[in-house]
């Protein structure tokens, strides 16, 4: 972890996590919100933008889709805020979302919801400070971390080739995490 990151309490996460639950669960219990909610192209292609926005927030696999795409924003969520902190992680988190959301509009997936693309923004901007901790932070992580570290943008260029619309999202987060790296810790001289 990197020094002065532990305190900080990753309240964004949770909010994001309350509002992102409360969806979900309208849409479990009212169904039809869920195709008033999601990235549909053709109703895009008709005007209604704002579902570039709200399928962040609604899921597509329902119950199983939250639950999964909950438990990934709870753990990763906060790691990113407290490595980047709260300004950084709402661009990283809806960047990166709203990236993947209007690149499957376009090209991958055109229908669909969820929060799991925001995720993966955050996964490839964490692994953009796996990749640099030994060097920037003088933290010496566990060779597994670093090796998944540089695994991220490898297995997001085969996800974007496998047409899944995760990669992209991972990408730009790796692109993103390497430009807003918090600053490195200032080792005393001996």
């Amino acid at each position: 972890m990197i020094p002065g990151t532990a305190l900080r309490r990753p309240y964004l996460t949770a909010a994001v996590f309350a509002v992102t639950l409360a969806c979900g669960i309208a849409q479990l219990v009212h169904p039809p919100l869920y195709d008033a909610m999601d990235r549909n192209a053709a109703r895009i292609d008709a005007g209604e933008w704002y579902r570039l926005v709200t399928g962040m927030f609604f899921q597509d696999g329902r119950a199983f889709g939250l639950v999964f795409n909950l438990v990934w924003l709870a753990v990763f969520g906060t790691l990113a805020e407290r490595v980047f902190g709260r300004v950084r992680w709402l661009v990283l988190y809806f960047g990166c979302g709203l990236f993947g959301q209007f690149a499957s509009y376009v090209w991958l997936n055109p229908v669909g919801a969820g929060n799991s693309m925001c995720t993966a923004g955050l996964i490839g901007a964490l692994a953009a400070v796996g990749m640099v901790a030994s060097r920037r932070y003088g933290v010496v992580l566990p060779v597994q971390f670093r090796v998944m570290a540089f695994a991220v943008p490898v297995l997001a260029v085969v996800d974007t080739i496998a047409h899944d619309n995760h990669g992209l999202p991972a990408l730009l987060g790796v692109a993103l995490g390497f430009l807003l790296l918090p600053a490195p810790v200032q080792v005393a001289q001996q």
